[in-house]
C-alpha cells in the first residue's frame, strides 16, 4: 500500500513473534491514517492461544483513544494479500469523523429450556451497521443472526466466526482492552458516516426454478409436484461433465429471497448446502428450512463462478456509491488457496474494483452478512463492509 495517508488504512505483519507482529501491523495502519483513529480492527493467526492473547493485548494498547475490536483466526487479510495458517497479524484503522461507536460483548445464559443472549446495547435511530465477531464453539451464531431482526430491527450485521489453529478452546476475542475466550464481541457504527455491505455467495444456478410443493423440516419431498430426488436427477442428467463434477463435489440450493420476482437468477437466492438424500422417500435434505410455496433452484460453485460473482458485485457497488475509502473483508476459510489456488484472491479483487484502499480482515469459519435485507450466516462467502467518502445515510 502507498504511504499516502487516508481515512482508512491497513497493516500486515508476518512472524512467529506475535506481539511484535501485532505492534507492527497496528502501527502500520495507524501511521497511514490522516487523522486520529476512531476504530481499530485487528486479526491474529497464531499457534499458541496464550501468544494470541498477549498479541491482542499489545494491539489494544496502541490505540487507547480508539474503539478496538479483534479476534483470532486461521488466516488474516491485509496489505492487499491473504496469509493462511501462518503466524501473522492484520489490522485496519479508521478515522470516522462525527461517528458514534458502541462496542459490546455478548454471552449466552441458560433460561429454562432455552438460551438467552445478553449484552446487546440499546439501539439508536442513526445506527448503520454492527460488526460481529463470534466464537463458533460457544456462541449460537446461526440462531442469533437469523433472529436478529427481533431485537435489532433492520440493522445489518457483518462479520465472521473466529477460530484458532488449535480449534475449540483456542479462540480469543478482543474488545476495548478486554480479552474473551467465548461468546461474541462487536461494535455498532452510528451517526454521519456512509457504509454499505456486499455479500458474494459465489454460486450459479443449474436447472429451473421450482416451487416447493411438499416438505418436512429440512427435507424437500416434492418440487413442482414431483418427487424432489427425481427432479434433481433430471437436472443432473442434462448437465455437461464439468458441471456434474461440481455437483458431485458439493451441490448447493438457492432459496429465493423475492417470491414475486419474474425471474430468479444468480444473486437472487440465499445459498444453502444440499447435505444428503433420502432414497426411500425420494427426498433431498438441505441445510435450512424451505416451506411449501418457497421458490428454490439448485446451484453449483467453482472458482470461476465465485471470481465472477465477486467482481460483478463489487463493480456494481462501486458504480452505485462512488469513491471508497476502505473495507473490512470476511472471507471463508474454504475460499483462498483451497478455491482459487491463491490466498490473495479476495483481497486483490477488492483492490482491483474499489481502488488502492485499505482492506483488512480474516479467513472465517462462517461469514455474517445481509442478503435482501435479512441477516444470515453463510459459508464459502466473501462478506464486505465498505467505508465510503460521502457523509450521510448509506
Amino acid at each position: 500500500m502507498a504511504l499516502m495517508t487516508s481515512r482508512i488504512a491497513d497493516g500486515l505483519a508476518v512472524g512467529s513473534d506475535l506481539v511484535e507482529a501485532a505492534e507492527n501491523a497496528v502501527g502500520q495502519a495507524l501511521s497511514r491514517l490522516s487523522g486520529q483513529a476512531d476504530l481499530v480492527c485487528f486479526f491474529i493467526c497464531g499457534d499458541d492461544p496464550d501468544d494470541v492473547a498477549r498479541a491482542g493485548e499489545a494491539a489494544m494498547k496502541l490505540a487507547p483513544e480508539a474503539h478496538v475490536i479483534g479476534c483470532s483466526a486461521t488466516g488474516v487479510i491485509g496489505d492487499g494479500q491473504g496469509v493462511e495458517l501462518t503466524p501473522s497479524v492484520s489490522a485496519l484503522a479508521a478515522t470516522l469523523e462525527g461517528a458514534r461507536l458502541t462496542t459490546f460483548a455478548l454471552e449466552t445464559l441458560a433460561a429454562e429450556d432455552r438460551f438467552v443472549v445478553v449484552g446487546l446495547p440499546e439501539r439508536s435511530p442513526d445506527d448503520h451497521v454492527a460488526i460481529l465477531l463470534a466464537d463458533p464453539y460457544s456462541f449460537p451464531t446461526d440462531a442469533f443472526v437469523e433472529r436478529s431482526a427481533d431485537v435489532l430491527g433492520e440493522l445489518p450485521l457483518i462479520g465472521g466466526l473466529a477460530n484458532g489453529l488449535q480449534g475449540r478452546g483456542s479462540v480469543r476475542l478482543f474488545a476495548d482492552g478486554e480479552i474473551y475466550t467465548e461468546g461474541a464481541i462487536g461494535v455498532i457504527l452510528s451517526g454521519p458516516i456512509k457504509i454499505s455491505t456486499v455479500v458474494s455467495q459465489g454460486c450459479r444456478p443449474i436447472g429451473p426454478s421450482m416451487v416447493v410443493t411438499a416438505a418436512e423440516d429440512n427435507l424437500l419431498l416434492e418440487l413442482a409436484g414431483q418427487p424432489a430426488l427425481a427432479r434433481l436427477e433430471d437436472i443432473v442428467s442434462d448437465l455437461d461433465e464439468d458441471d456434474r463434477e461440481l455437483v458431485a463435489s458439493g451441490l448447493q440450493i438457492g432459496l429465493a429471497m423475492d417470491e414475486y420476482a419474474e425471474r430468479h437468477e444468480r444473486g437472487d437466492f440465499l445459498i444453502r448446502g444440499v447435505i444428503g438424500i433420502d432414497p426411500d422417500r425420494e427426498a433431498v435434505a438441505i441445510g435450512d428450512i424451505a416451506e411449501v410455496g418457497r421458490t428454490v433452484r439448485f446451484q453449483v460453485r467453482d472458482a470461476a463462478t465465485a471470481d465472477e460473482d465477486l467482481y460483478d458485485l463489487l463493480d456494481a457497488h462501486r458504480e452505485e456509491i462512488g469513491k471508497v475509502d476502505g473495507a473490512l473483508l470476511f472471507s471463508c476459510n474454504g475460499r483462498g488457496s483451497a478455491m482459487f489456488g491463491t490466498s490473495d484472491h479476495d483481497a486483490v479483487a477488492l483492490r482491483d474494483t474499489l481502488g488502492p484502499i485499505g482492506v483488512a480482515g480474516f479467513f472465517a469459519a462462517g461469514e455474517v452478512g445481509p442478503v435482501a435485507g435479512h441477516n444470515h450466516v453463510h459459508g464459502f462467502t466473501a462478506s464486505v463492509l465498505v467505508f465510503s467518502s460521502t457523509s450521510g445515510n448509506p
